[in-house]
């Protein structure tokens, strides 16, 4: 899905043609933010249970995602990009997230993504950490 200037609820994102096609990745190559959008910057979230299998990490990960947007006073549409830290990470981890990716943000274009992979987390057995930031009407 190579699409340009699909509008989601605060914000445009974009796939320009000329570069790769990201939608098997579940990520968009730019978001486009107004100048009168206020910002949500959502600090690194991971799982309730380190000790936990990456697919239940990655889940309650974006669950909590979810928790914060919301106390924002915005839904997972708001979400314009994401930092996804991996330890370890492989293709099965990469296949993990993406699956999550498109339960949590549905059919269309999803936010912007980059992924950083790490020998380690602040805490032994967590396994992914991932940040995000908004964007809401003001």
């Amino acid at each position: 899905m190579n699409t340009s200037n699909v509008p989601t609820r605060n914000f445009v994102l974009n796939n320009p043609k000329g570069l790769y096609d990201p939608s098997a990745n579940a990520y968009s190559h730019i978001a486009v933010v107004p100048g009168n959008a206020r910002l949500v910057f959502i600090a690194g979230q991971v799982g309730d249970a380190p000790k936990g299998d990456f697919e239940t990490q990655v889940r309650q990960t974006f669950a909590h995602l979810r928790t914060a947007i919301e106390a924002a006073g915005g839904d997972m549409s708001a979400i314009a990009k994401l930092t996804v830290l991996i330890v370890d990470h492989d293709k099965d981890k990469h296949r993990s997230l993406i699956a999550e990716v498109e339960r949590a943000f549905g059919a269309g274009l999803k936010p912007t993504c980059t992924i950083i992979p790490v020998p380690q987390m602040a805490y032994e057995g967590q396994l992914v950490e991932i940040e995000a930031i908004g964007v809401l009407n003001d």
